[in-house]
């Protein structure tokens, strides 16, 4: 699709699963699962939805998927289904690995940052050559020496090898013309969410702010937030902003609806066109 002047591209890296209970924190089950139904495991489907922009001037990837650095334990641990992959969905569109100039992580779980990295005649090196890759310093800092609490959420060879390659930011700020970050604590401390905007047309990827649109409602927050009212506070004011500024919001894990508009109905968020 256009934003503005820019091309927006959805792409999809496949899906995986989690369990449903982690993905809702304190939300009961008997809610949560009427919008988004569990499997025997109590895993459910969640997407693994990037953005490529292209501005005239750079190839911007946002967010770069699971990757293929996975053995079957972790394959079946998650129910990773790549009928989808970042590399090829890119090719389709005549976008080549090189043809990336920057590469943006919002934080670095290994859903986000899978294809920062892969392996090539025994070694990991950067998957995007000559890309620019961002991230907050104090996220970096924090994926190489996580709490036992979130170990699990961070693998190290899915982004370490592209060390030389990154360039760590200390805060908001624009990454090239038209693309700009902004901090957003609560699932991590240093998360970031990345604004596109070009001729008066906004998106935003929510990265996992907003993991899906059954996320909306201001008290339905992952348990795999380290800071829960943090991600609370920066839903109540960010949410109101979306919709009202009229901006398409990506959601990352959205399995159907990647991207969407946001309406306020009777103080709630809503996805617009459809029912709460």
């Amino acid at each position: 699709m256009k934003l503005g002047a820019f091309d927006f591209h959805l792409l999809s890296d496949g899906f995986f699963a989690l369990d449903g209970g982690q993905m809702f924190g304190v939300v009961p089950k008997t809610l949560w699962e009427k919008k988004m139904p569990a499997d025997s495991r109590n895993r459910i489907r969640l997407g693994l939805n990037c953005v490529l922009v292209d501005t005239g001037s750079h190839k911007v990837m946002i967010e770069t998927g699971i990757g293929d650095k996975l053995d079957a334990r972790f394959a079946d641990i998650y129910a990773i289904d790549h009928s989808a992959l970042l590399p090829a969905e890119l090719e389709k569109r005549g976008i080549g690995l090189a043809d990336v100039d920057v590469v943006i992580n919002s934080h670095l779980h290994f859903d986000h940052c899978g294809w920062n990295t892969r392996r090539e005649g025994g070694r990991l090196m950067p998957t995007f050559p000559r890309a620019r890759y961002f991230i907050q310093r104090g996220e970096w800092e924090h994926a190489l020496n996580p709490t036992e609490r979130d170990r699990a959420s961070y693998i190290e060879e899915f982004f370490a090898a592209a060390e030389s390659q990154t360039e760590f930011l200390q805060g908001d700020g624009e990454v090239v013309p038209g693309v700009r970050v902004e901090v957003t604590p609560g699932h991590t401390r240093h998360l970031q969410i990345v604004w596109i905007e070009s001729q008066g047309e906004r998106a935003c990827f929510i990265s996992d702010v907003v993991p899906t649109r059954a996320h909306l409602p201001y008290p339905w927050i992952m348990a795999f937030d380290l800071y829960p009212l943090e991600t609370l506070a920066s839903k109540k004011r960010l949410l109101p902003r979306l919709a009202a500024e009229d901006v398409l919001v990506v959601f990352p894990h959205d399995p159907q609806v990647p991207c969407a508009r946001l309406a306020e109905r009777d103080g709630k968020i809503v996805v617009r066109g459809v029912a709460p």
